[in-house]
């Protein structure tokens, strides 16, 4: 069986680590179309899920963080990357619950829709900001309320930008984003002249139905940047559930599997490779399968190494 792992070798730049109060206050973000302001940085502030969680640490916040809520197994994997993630406390394993924000004193929460917040659940900005704590929510994420805009880097580059200003490190996300641009631009000068531009199907989870990225999630941008076409870049959502059908189809000739949760990469590519309705597509008869994890596919620091990985696979050298 062909299949790829993730390298760790690339590195998070390092960035030297200046008070959390650096910045100028007070300051105003805007998050899903709300403006949110700060006369101070947080102080006790919590994330939802791993993604979120290393874009906090990646700016170098963990002394800021109260906690994390989310799967714990994956926030403490984080520190092949970030060694301060083994530091931060769960808080709860799964979306957390207003009382426990309150019993904790958060003073702040950073997450997004489907990324530890529902649209009419206990946790929302409306329900939290009654107790004086403010949320920032993922960009990418906004597409639940109906706000469509294709995600680039940029999302996560405002994402950056943003937790920077409100806790005072702006210099952090400027030093981020300067290294994020420049890598890049170097996949895109690579793949300069090249038009072939394969067609790629996410494969998150499920058999009777599976779970894709459309084309507002985080690996649209990844496949573009990267020189493929995501085969459900014409569905107005981020992360949605197709057919089978429109799967073969579509024909992909690629297959990008989400390494994550209860069924195991070598599980899902071996449910491809055997199945007889998928015999005849590209991917699955020239064994085309590149396994990379939920933190490279959903908004976060490792989102370039990503598409150095994927422009690599797709097109080799």
């Amino acid at each position: 069986m062909h299949r790829l792992t993730l390298s760790l070798a690339f590195t998070v730049p390092l960035l030297a680590v200046q008070p959390a109060t650096g910045g100028e206050f007070p300051v105003a973000v805007t998050s899903c179309g709300r403006e949110i302001a700060f006369d101070a940085a947080p102080a006790r502030a919590v994330a939802h899920g791993s993604n979120l969680v290393e874009i906090m640490l990646a700016l170098g916040l963990e002394d800021r963080m109260l906690g994390y809520s989310g799967r714990i197994e994956r926030v403490r994997a984080a520190t092949d990357l970030f060694p301060a993630a083994a530091k931060l406390r769960p808080l709860q394993r799964d979306y957390p619950t207003l009382e426990m924000l309150l019993e904790e004193g958060a003073d702040f929460y950073f997450a997004g829709w489907s990324y530890g917040m529902r649209v009419g659940g206990e946790v929302t900005p409306d329900t939290l900001g009654r107790y004086g704590i403010p949320v920032y929510e993922l960009s990418e994420s906004c597409i639940r309320l109906g706000q469509k805009n294709r995600p680039g880097f940029d999302y996560l580059f405002r994402d950056l930008e943003n937790l920077a200003a409100i806790f005072g490190v702006p210099e952090r996300a400027e030093a981020l984003i300067a290294d994020y641009r420049v890598r890049l631009d170097r996949v895109r000068a690579r793949l300069a002249g090249k038009t072939d531009r394969p067609r790629v199907f996410v494969y998150d989870s499920g058999d009777k139905v599976p779970l894709t990225a459309g084309g507002y999630a985080m690996p649209q941008a990844i496949i573009d940047a990267a020189g493929g076409r995501n085969i459900a870049e014409d569905i107005e959502s981020n992360w949605v559930r197709i057919d089978w059908e429109t799967v073969a189809e579509r024909n992909p000739q690629a297959v990008v599997i989400v390494d994550y949760g209860e069924v195991a990469a070598a599980e899902k590519i071996a449910f491809m490779k055997e199945h007889p309705a998928f015999a005849y597509i590209d991917a699955v008869r020239g064994d085309r399968f590149l396994v990379l994890g939920y933190d490279d596919l959903t908004p976060g620091p490792r989102n370039i190494h990503a598409v150095e990985r994927l422009a690599d696979f797709l097109h080799g050298e």
